[in-house]
C-alpha cells in the first residue's frame, strides 16, 4: 500500500486557522496528530488538512498560504473586551456577518427593481441632535407611544412588539444563537450581541440569539440607534456599556430613552436611592415598562440615581439568576423548528424571498442559497410568510 504523502503547509497558517475556530479542545479531540502538526513534528496529510479545512471552515486553499490571511470585519467594530479593543473577529462572527451582507444586498437589488421607496430614516440623525429627539422619532416611526410598553402583558411580548413594529417599518431584524443553520457552530455572546447593517432600502438588525433575553432589548434599541445615524458596527455592549466611541455613547443614550424614557421613569424612581440592596424597586419599574430589570438599572445608572459600582454589582447578580431561569425555559420548550426559522432567516426578509419566487423573479437554488432552507421546509415557511 503507497503511504499517504505528506503536505508542508505553514506552522503559523494552522495556529490561525485552530484559534479563530474557537474549538481548540475539539480540534484536539478530533484530530489526534493537530499537536504534532502545530509542533512541527509531523505534517499533515492532504486528507487531513481537508479534514481540518472542514472542522474549521476555513476554505482548503488558506492552508496552504505562506502566512496567515489579515481577515477583518466589513463594518465597523465597537466590540470591546475589558479594556482592550477585540480586533481579531471569530470565523463564526466573519461568516455571520457576510451572509447577511448577502442577504442585504439581493435585498436592496429586489426592492429597487420593484419601486419600493429608500427609508427616509435611515441617517436621518446626527450626534448633536437632542437624546429625546431621536427617541421620540424612533418611536414615532416605529408607531409606538411613549407609553407602549404599559399596553403589553409581559417583557416577551414587548420584544416581539418592538421587532414586529420595526419589521413594519422596513426594518429586516434576525435573531439567531449559530450560523446560519449550523447548530455545531454557536454564536459566542461574549464576542458580539448584535450588528447593524446600514442601507436606504434594506436596513438589517442583528440580534445575537444566544444572549440573555433580558440584554436583547437594550441590543435592539441601541441599534435602532445606530440606523438613525446611518453607521453601521458591531458591538458587545459589555455591562450595557458603550466602546469608547462618540457614537456607540450616543446610541447607548438613545436606546436607554427608547425603552425607559425618561420624562416617565422620573417621578418613579427614589430619590434617595442609595443602594441597589432594594432590587424590588428594580423589579416594580421593569414591570410597569415591560424591560429586564437590568434595563431600569442601567438607565438609573444614566440617571444618577445609583453609582457604577451597584451597577456592576447588580449587573452580576442579576444574570446569575436569568442563567438558571433560562436554562430551564430552554428545558422545556425544546424549540419549534419553524418558530426559529422565523428569526433566524427574518419574517421580512423571508416574505421578500417567498414574494420574488412567486412572481418568477427568484429562482428556487438562489432562494434556498439565500435562505437556507430548501425543499419541504422552504415550502412550509413559504406558507407561514402569509401569516407575517
Amino acid at each position: 500500500m503507497a503511504r499517504a504523502v505528506r503536505v508542508d503547509v505553514s506552522r503559523d497558517v494552522l495556529e490561525w486557522a485552530v484559534d479563530k475556530s474557537q474549538k481548540r479542545v475539539q480540534l484536539e479531540a478530533t484530530l489526534p496528530m493537530l499537536k504534532k502538526w502545530l509542533a512541527g513534528e509531523v505534517k499533515p496529510t492532504l486528507n487531513q488538512l481537508e479534514d481540518l479545512a472542514r472542522k474549521t471552515h476555513v476554505p482548503l486553499g488558506v492552508l496552504f498560504l505562506p502566512y496567515p490571511p489579515v481577515e477583518e470585519l466589513p463594518i465597523p467594530n465597537y466590540r470591546t473586551f475589558g479594556d482592550e479593543s477585540m480586533d481579531e473577529p471569530s470565523r463564526n462572527l466573519i461568516d455571520t456577518v457576510k451572509m447577511m451582507v448577502g442577504r442585504q444586498t439581493w435585498l436592496r437589488e429586489y426592492l429597487i427593481e420593484e419601486g419600493f421607496a429608500p427609508k427616509s430614516f435611515v441617517g436621518s440623525a446626527r450626534i448633536t441632535d437632542a437624546v429625546t429627539d431621536v427617541a421620540a422619532n424612533i418611536r414615532k416611526t416605529l408607531g409606538l407611544p411613549m407609553d407602549w410598553a404599559e399596553n403589553v402583558g409581559t417583557w416577551e411580548d414587548a420584544l416581539n412588539k418592538i421587532f414586529r413594529s420595526a419589521e413594519n417599518a422596513g426594518i429586516i431584524v434576525a435573531r439567531n444563537g449559530v450560523v446560519g443553520n449550523n447548530t455545531r457552530r454557536t454564536l459566542d455572546k461574549t464576542e458580539f450581541r448584535g450588528f447593524v447593517l446600514v442601507d436606504e432600502y434594506a436596513p438589517l438588525i442583528f440580534i445575537n440569539g444566544t444572549d440573555y433575553k433580558a440584554a436583547q432589548m437594550f441590543t435592539f434599541a441601541h441599534e435602532l440607534a445606530h440606523l438613525w445615524f446611518g453607521h453601521s458596527g458591531v458591538f458587545d455592549l459589555a455591562f450595557l456599556q458603550p466602546a469608547d466611541h462618540d457614537i456607540e455613547r450616543a446610541c447607548n443614550k438613545i436606546a436607554a430613552e427608547v425603552l425607559v424614557p425618561a420624562e416617565l421613569l422620573v417621578d418613579q424612581m427614589p430619590q434617595q436611592l442609595q443602594s441597589l440592596e432594594h432590587a424590588t424597586v428594580m423589579q416594580d419599574l421593569a414591570r410597569r415598562f415591560k424591560v429586564s430589570p437590568l434595563v431600569i438599572a442601567k438607565r438609573a445608572f444614566d440617571m444618577e440615581f445609583i453609582s457604577q459600582h451597584e451597577y456592576s454589582a447588580y449587573y452580576d447578580s442579576y444574570l446569575d439568576g436569568v442563567r438558571k431561569r433560562e436554562g430551564r425555559e430552554r428545558n422545556q420548550a425544546g424549540g419549534d423548528f419553524y418558530r426559529n426559522q422565523n428569526y433566524r432567516v427574518g419574517r421580512l426578509f423571508f416574505r421578500h424571498v417567498a414574494n420574488a419566487v412567486k412572481e418568477n423573479k427568484l429562482l428556487y437554488r438562489e432562494a434556498y442559497r439565500l435562505t437556507g432552507l430548501r425543499g419541504d421546509t422552504f415550502e412550509m415557511m413559504r406558507q407561514l410568510a402569509v401569516a407575517i
